[in-house]
Formats: structure tokens, C-alpha cells, sequence
């Protein structure tokens, strides 16, 4: 398929920092843009739209960064707005090209041809679906199993209803890790967290996990900080720093040192 829907000078997709950071887990921000290719002209959204969290999760990759720093850990992250195309997100989902996202419209979705939904998934979400999952075979060995983390943020208020939770953690069928952080929470003084909040599995909000992670046996979170407490970089560096230490006291409890870059074992 000729590449129509980004030009060269766009750059991909998606982009890897720390590549070769010596932390076994992978950090992944699908919605960390909110940023449009050029040939959409905006998809005929409001400006408001366009900045708000419909486009992208707010505070999300910056606080992924800043998680990746912490832990020399490698971070993948979509670079054009889940409104082009949801990462986290199959091809066959209905919301994978949303023609509305909570109160917000996108005109430029609507009645897309299936050649023009093609191209989507062609240039978003196969390049990102296809660097992730190398990514992880290339830091997966016999000794070595990486920890597959997602960072996303919530609104605090949705259809006009308040969330009170302050961080949700979200999981697949594979629970392990959820759990070991539910756990250690409280004790962390982090008291306002949920599991699978505010959404769940069957939501369809679990597809990076259950791709990349779940199938292989690989421990695996979701997290999800209301937008928020992560909207400035005071709050950024507040909690990627609580974050990094109950990844770290979670981890320790399935014998992994999540500084090292030696042999492992989940």
C-alpha cells in the first residue's frame, strides 16, 4: 500500500526512547499525542476537540518519560492522535477510528470507506503494533522475561459524572502483577486506587496487554492516573516517582530487580 495518509516528512508513527535502557520493563503510551497528520486537515474537528482528551491522554507520556528516566527502562509511544487511530485498539474495533468520543464529534471519521480505514491501520497502528511486539523480542531470553507496562490518564468527569479514584490498575485475564500493586498501595499511602478503574476488560481497553503480554506469559499492568494529578510537572515527577517504587516493591515479590539488566525470572 503507497503511503498516503503521512507524508515522509512526518516521521513514523511511533517512537522508541531508551531503547537500550537496562530496566527488564517496557514502557508503552498508545495515546500520547495529540499532534494530526497534515492530510487530515484536523478531521474537520473543533479546536477544542483537538486539545482535549479526546485527542490524546493527558499527562500520559509525559509521565511515562519520566517513569522511563527513573528506570532506564524503554518506552514506546504513538506519535499522531488516537482520533486517527487508537493503538490500543484492533483493527476490527469500532472504536479503533472513533466518529464520536464522549461529547466530542469527529466529522472526518464518519462514513470512511473501507480502503481509507485500510490506510489507517496501515500507517498507525501496524508500524506501532509491529515496533512494540519487536521490541520485546529483542529484549526476551530464556533468563531474561520483560514487564510490559501501559500509562494512560483519565478524565475526572465523563457524560457529566465525577470520578473520585485517583489511579486505576487494569488487567487482562493475567492478574498477577495487578494484584502485587493493589497490594502494596495502601501501604505506599497510595489509598485512592482500583483495579480495572474506570474501565475494564470488557471495555476492549486491554488489547496492547492482551497482544503483546498475556499471550506470552509476560507480567503486565495497566495503569491509569486521573489526568489531573499529572497535568503540570510537579505532578508528573510526584507520580512517576510513587509509581517507580510500587513497580519496584511489586516486582521484588516475583524476583525481579527492576534496576538490572541481568538474569531474570518472572
Amino acid at each position: 500500500m503507497v503511503r498516503a495518509l503521512l507524508d515522509p516528512s512526518e516521521g513514523e508513527p511511533f517512537e522508541i526512547e531508551r531503547a537500550d535502557g537496562q530496566s527488564p520493563v517496557i514502557f508503552v503510551c498508545e495515546h500520547a499525542s495529540r499532534t494530526m497528520p497534515r492530510s487530515l486537515s484536523g478531521l474537520g474537528a473543533k479546536a477544542d476537540t483537538l486539545t482535549s482528551h479526546a485527542a490524546w491522554d493527558i499527562g500520559a507520556l509525559a509521565t511515562a518519560q519520566k517513569l522511563s528516566a527513573l528506570l532506564d527502562a524503554p518506552l514506546i509511544h504513538q506519535r499522531f492522535s488516537r482520533l486517527v487511530y487508537d493503538c490500543n485498539r484492533p483493527p476490527d474495533a469500532r472504536d479503533a477510528i472513533p466518529e464520536r468520543s464522549e461529547i466530542h464529534a469527529i466529522p472526518g471519521n464518519r462514513n470512511l470507506s473501507d480502503e481509507a480505514r485500510r490506510q489507517r491501520v496501515a500507517e498507525i497502528y501496524e508500524p506501532f503494533r509491529q515496533a512494540l511486539a519487536e521490541l520485546i523480542a529483542a529484549r526476551t531470553a530464556p533468563s531474561r522475561q520483560p514487564v510490559i507496562v501501559t500509562i494512560h490518564s483519565f478524565t475526572r468527569v465523563y457524560f457529566g459524572i465525577a470520578r473520585h479514584r485517583a489511579i486505576g490498575l487494569l488487567h487482562d485475564r493475567d492478574r498477577r502483577l495487578a494484584d502485587a500493586m493493589l497490594q502494596l498501595a495502601e501501604e505506599q499511602g497510595i489509598s485512592n486506587t482500583m483495579r480495572n478503574y474506570p474501565y475494564g476488560p470488557d471495555d476492549g481497553v486491554t488489547h496492547t496487554l492482551r497482544l503483546h503480554a498475556v499471550q506470552y506469559g509476560l507480567l503486565n499492568v495497566m495503569i491509569e492516573y486521573c489526568s489531573d494529578l499529572i497535568d503540570t510537572e510537579l505532578g508528573q515527577d510526584e507520580w512517576a516517582r510513587r509509581t517507580a517504587r510500587l513497580l519496584e516493591t511489586a516486582l521484588e515479590r516475583f524476583h525481579i530487580d527492576i534496576h538490572a539488566a541481568g538474569p531474570q525470572q518472572a
